[in-house]
């Protein structure tokens, strides 16, 4: 109970913090845009607005038309042609070429066709075409699902490191204020003769090693926000204050066996590994229909002009009209498909390996995972007790201090530990909020 009321104590403590912060940003200048973000904005705004998407979103569109394409194949091919030419006379000629005979004929002709052609059987060429643009169009989903999560998980990264930022900006404050208030008191006691100057001088430098370092952070802030800013899309300058409230939500994980099976069934990369073979196996199919023969269907209509297949040359139009069935066979797939699908095979085999090793990979990874989200939720318990003892012994040495029991060293290395032991605190609930998010990741979830 002492931890979550710490907790929300330190929430409202940066929220009055940060408009302080950004009033003195802002003082004299114009005013800095401030967007308060939780994480659920953070991912939407990612997705539809990170540039690297905006590739991976492109290839699926592409990969989609390739798809709407290849069912075209289903569809007969027609042709229509015209064509307008000069015709010169003939010439009959003896058979011993000893002497020729000109026939004048009609100088302009012309045609006008339309055919038509259907491919109706070949091994099921067309349909596993189709089937394989359309495995490229979930080939491509896949992928931009995995960059989603990519893209999720850094912008968190960037997110959770500026929450970092903030409460190391409180704590320096609190810190500063702590030591000015010390530093009156030794000023007090320095005019008193109880103390040596040195002691003012020793609260002096460590008061402006706080600012200086207040001032840091301060920029660091700044930068980090600009990043942000780049990756959501939003307008660079832009301050981006995290969501405190996530600090009270519960990021309890499932157990391990439950997690690995999650992956298993969710991970992208795992999904495009087994979308990969299928994907094999369908080209291999399709170099099988090489050696099926091709049936088609044919239709045809046909005017031209002069006739010049009857002696005398007709000038007239003559119209034909045809239609049947054709058979074509490539002779040479007997003897050249065999080794196509040994290569095809070859493919199939190598992409099982790199699923398999890529399962292990995932399993490492989410055991890992699992791992750092339980590590960071015990450092939050050990921290919380560090800092607690930090905070009671510098209030023993401020004590001893203030009756002449303790030296200003003394002091300033219990006040130097109270802040290392509360910067380290104010940390250990976003490392179980990333350490959460990151498991979420290596199960596809996120």
């Amino acid at each position: 109970m002492q931890i979550i009321s710490s907790i929300r104590k330190t929430g409202l403590y940066l929220i009055v913090c940060l408009i302080s912060l950004f009033n003195n940003t802002t003082y004299g200048q114009d005013s800095i845009p401030v967007q308060m973000m939780n994480i659920q904005t953070l991912f939407d705004l990612a997705v539809h607005n990170h540039p690297s998407l905006a590739v991976s979103e492109a290839s699926v569109a592409i990969a989609r038309q390739n798809t709407a394409i290849a069912k075209q194949k289903k569809l007969p091919e027609v042709t229509a042609s015209a064509s307008a030419f000069y015709l010169g006379d003939a010439a009959l000629i003896d058979k011993n070429l000893s002497g020729s005979e000109r026939v004048p004929l009609p100088h302009f002709g012309n045609s006008y066709a339309l055919e038509a052609k259907e491919l109706i059987w070949k091994g099921g060429l067309v349909k596993n075409s189709i089937k394989v643009s359309g495995l490229g169009e979930e080939l491509a989903a896949l992928n931009h699902k995995n960059e989603q999560q990519n893209v999720k998980i850094l912008v968190l990264g960037y997110y959770l490191d500026l929450f970092k930022l903030y409460n190391q900006k409180q704590v320096y404050w609190q810190n500063i204020e702590l030591a000015r208030k010390r530093l009156d008191l030794t000023e007090k006691l320095y005019k008193q003769g109880m103390i040596t100057k040195n002691d003012i001088i020793r609260n002096q430098l460590q008061i402006s090693e706080l600012e200086l370092a207040s001032e840091t952070i301060q920029n660091n802030i700044k930068v980090l926000s600009d990043e942000l800013d780049v990756a959501l899309g939003m307008p660079v300058g832009t301050l981006i204050v995290p969501d405190t409230t996530i600090l009270h939500q519960n990021f309890r994980a499932q157990d391990l066996t439950a997690l690995q099976q999650d992956a298993y069934a969710s991970n992208p990369t795992l999904q495009l590994a087994a979308k990969e073979t299928e994907l094999l196996q369908t080209e291999k199919d399709i170099t099988k229909s090489e050696k099926a023969p091709a049936i088609s269907l044919f239709a045809g209509n046909e005017l031209v002009k002069p006739i010049t297949n009857v002696m005398p040359v007709i000038d007239k139009y003559m119209n034909t009209r045809n239609a049947g069935i054709s058979l074509n066979y490539n002779i040479a797939s007997l003897y050249t498909t065999n080794k196509k699908l040994k290569l095809n095979d070859l493919e199939i085999e190598k992409n099982e390996k790199y699923k398999n090793a890529l399962k292990q990979k995932t399993t490492i990874a989410v055991n890992s995972a699992y791992i750092k989200y339980n590590e960071a939720c015990s450092q939050r318990k050990t921290l919380a007790y560090n800092k607690a003892l930090a905070d009671e012994n510098y209030r023993i040495i401020e004590k001893k201090y203030l009756n002449q029991l303790a030296l200003i060293v003394d002091i300033m290395d219990a006040s130097n530990s109270k802040l290392e032991a509360e910067l380290k605190y104010t940390n250990a609930e976003i490392n179980i909020v990333y350490a959460y998010y990151k498991l979420l990741k290596e199960t596809g979830k996120i």
